[in-house]
Formats: C-alpha cells, sequence, structure tokens
C-alpha cells in the first residue's frame, strides 16, 4: 500500500520528468546565468513538493510550477538588490544617527534628485527600446519605426513596404508582442 508521501513523491518527479526543460528555458531568459537557474529550479520543486497538499489542481502543472519559478526569481533579485551600495552615499555625508546627514558638496547635483533619476531613467529606457527594436527583422523594424516614431499613417506605410493592409497590422501586432516580452525581460 502506498502512503501519501509516497504518492506526493512521484507525482513530484513526473513533474520534474515533464516540466525540468522548460523551466530551465524559462529560468535562462530570465537570469541568464545556468547555475543560479539551476538552483532556482531545484527550490522550485522542492517547494512544489512541501506544497503538493495545496495544489488543487485549478491551472496546469506546468503554470503552477512556473509561477512558483517566478517567486523565486523574484525574491533572488530582491536579495541582489537590497545587497548593492546605496547610490545616495555618493552624496550624503553619514549623519551621527548612521542615516544620511549632510551633503557632499563636490558631489551636488545642480538640479533636483528627482528630475536627475527621471533623465537617467528616460536614457535607460530608450536604450532598451532600442535593443528591442534592434531584434525585429529588418521589414518589421522599418515598419515599427515608420509608425510610432515617423507617425505615418498605416496606408502610407502599406504602400512604402508593398504589403497588404491585413499583413500590415499582423507585423504590428507580433511587433508590439515581441518588444513587450524584450522590455519585461530587461525591466523584470
Amino acid at each position: 500500500m502506498k502512503t501519501m508521501e509516497t504518492t506526493h513523491t512521484e507525482l513530484v518527479e513526473s513533474w520534474v520528468n515533464e516540466h525540468s526543460d522548460y523551466l530551465y528555458s524559462f529560468a535562462m531568459t530570465k537570469l541568464s546565468d545556468k547555475n543560479l537557474a539551476l538552483d532556482l529550479i531545484q527550490d522550485t520543486f522542492v517547494a512544489a513538493f512541501q506544497g503538493v497538499d495545496k495544489f488543487e489542481g485549478r491551472s496546469t502543472a506546468k503554470t503552477w510550477l512556473t509561477s512558483i519559478l517566478k517567486r523565486k526569481i523574484i525574491d533572488h533579485w530582491r536579495k541582489e538588490t537590497a545587497h548593492k551600495t546605496d547610490v545616495a552615499s555618493h552624496f550624503f555625508a553619514p549623519g551621527e544617527d548612521g542615516g544620511g546627514g549632510a551633503w557632499v558638496m563636490e558631489n551636488a547635483p545642480s538640479q533636483r534628485i528627482s528630475s536627475i533619476e527621471e533623465e537617467i531613467s528616460k536614457e535607460e529606457q530608450i536604450q532598451e527600446l532600442s535593443e528591442c527594436i534592434e531584434i525585429l527583422p529588418d521589414n518589421w523594424k522599418g515598419i515599427v519605426l515608420a509608425k510610432y516614431m515617423e507617425g505615418k499613417k498605416g496606408d502610407e506605410i502599406c504602400m512604402e513596404y508593398a504589403i497588404m493592409n491585413s499583413n500590415y497590422w499582423v507585423i504590428v501586432h507580433r511587433a508590439k508582442v515581441v518588444l513587450r516580452d524584450c522590455l519585461e525581460k530587461k525591466w523584470f
């Protein structure tokens, strides 16, 4: 007679066999670090084993495991950002209470910090969007730039690229999906 733990073990083992490759591919798109991806996938399966009683089957096992992995990745990035140096330490001398004190005058910005942060953020976003546009196929790239950067109308673009109106909308839709996925990956 099988015990509940044996049944859970067999279930999770079947998930490992069925979904490991997919989870690895998913993790690599978010992390680009093979060892870290493998560690987080292992943590995902441990969490799945520990929480298998909570799996109600309202979604597929693949979806459930992917959501666990997403949370593991998010937790990893939160820990990573918590360990990074505080940028403000360049601008503020330590105060008596250990917090930020007075300005380090030679490093004081001439503008408000929020406007500097906004400017840096805009530059980074433009750079990331440009990088994402570069991965589009050449004809898609031209169509996207014509539509969104040059403000051309659909009929004009169709004539310029010798495509049908329906083809134009399919290309625009697919390009937007690729750009969205690329930007989500970069902003993750």
